[in-house]
């Protein structure tokens, strides 16, 4: 996911290119259309993407401790 800084850097690239323009008074709108493209895409940013991934190995840990548990019962008890 581009983070709110890279998106910041690609809005004042664009920001640099139109600024002697017409196209001037559209950055505020581009930076909008981005946001939007960025958004209806459903991507995430990397902080949000590794609380996740944490989620989940621990969730993962907490699995595979009651599959043993399962397993040992299942073991002692027929």
């Amino acid at each position: 996911m581009f983070s709110p800084d890279k998106l910041n850097e690609i809005s004042n690239k664009i920001k640099e290119v139109v600024k002697d323009s017409p196209l001037g008074d559209a950055e505020k709108n581009i930076h909008a259309l981005l946001k939007s493209i960025f958004t209806k895409m459903e991507l995430v940013t990397r902080e949000e993407f590794d609380v996740q991934a944490e989620v989940l190995r621990t969730t993962r840990k907490k699995l595979d401790a009651l599959e043993k548990q399962l397993s040992e019962l299942a073991k002692h008890h027929p």
